[in-house]
């Protein structure tokens, strides 16, 4: 009897289709596409029904494997027709997922290296002036007033631009300053920058939908994580309650941080 179970199993396995080196490039990539709409989703509410998507398509695999035609095909029905509701309903998600990975498959590859050494060398030569960001954000630290500067990176940032007043005017302390005066009209909001030049202030920004930020944060450092979430820029914050000065960076906040720190961020990111 043990021998025709050890038979059995043998035949069950060669029975087994072989696996392939493309079967393996293919699981691979299925679960790295699993992992980033996880990072995406993590934090909000899409993550419940991420979840419940992942045991809906795991139950109807299972279903089809094992021939129970009933449920499989109910579960396909499902699928088929949700996909539509989920491209409406997720619209923003999807939009935020497909710049995230555009961002990051960009210029972080190993082949492109020898291009962003060569975008850094033109960035030194262009020898962006961070002490007029960093002297207003103390300044500004000292008197409590309220700040968000976005530094442009790789991507565009026209969108975000044509939200506030246009300035294109070289970046100074005291520019900066005035322009978050309390007292101006172009205070409220966030100021553009892009090495030495302001482009355009009284910006309105994407605020992050996500549950795990400290409820203490206010609208502005929400606004700080937002962007940095959906466009390859940093935030620079001065909280308007404390006055200390943070950054945001593909959506992770860093408080309290000194102007040394400051300037390690803008020259680490090439902002």
């Amino acid at each position: 009897m043990t021998q025709n179970l050890t038979m059995t199993m043998i035949g069950a396995i060669a029975g087994l289709p072989a696996i392939r080196l493309i079967d393996i490039f293919d699981i691979l990539l299925v679960a790295l596409l699993v992992y980033y709409v996880y990072r995406m989703a993590k934090g909000t509410n899409v993550m419940l029904i991420f979840w419940a998507l992942l045991i809906m398509l795991i139950a109807w695999r299972i279903a089809d494997a094992l021939g129970m035609r009933l449920l499989g095909a109910l579960l396909g029905a499902v699928a088929n027709v949700g996909l539509v509701a989920l491209i409406v309903i997720f619209q923003p998600e999807i939009r935020k997922f497909l710049l995230f990975l555009g961002t990051k498959t960009q210029l972080d590859k190993s082949w492109w290296k020898w291009l962003k050494f060569w975008r850094h060398n033109i960035k030194s030569q262009q020898n962006v002036n961070y002490e007029a960001y960093i002297n207003a954000c103390m300044h500004m630290q000292q008197s409590k007033t309220g700040a968000l500067i976005v530094f442009k990176r790789h991507n565009e940032v026209e969108e975000l631009v044509n939200t506030g007043e246009h300035i294109d005017a070289k970046a100074s302390s005291a520019l900066i300053e005035t322009l978050f005066f309390k007292n101006s009209p172009l205070h409220d909001g966030a100021v553009i920058a892009q090495g030495n030049n302001i482009l355009a202030a009284r910006c309105i920004l994407p605020v992050t939908s996500r549950l795990d930020i400290d409820p203490n944060l206010g609208l502005r450092h929400r606004s700080a994580i937002g962007v940095t979430e959906q466009l390859d820029v940093l935030s620079v914050i001065v909280s308007e309650e404390t006055g200390a000065i943070s950054y945001a960076i593909d959506g992770v906040i860093h408080h309290n941080i000194s102007p040394v720190e400051l300037r390690q961020a803008l020259e680490r990111y090439e902002c």
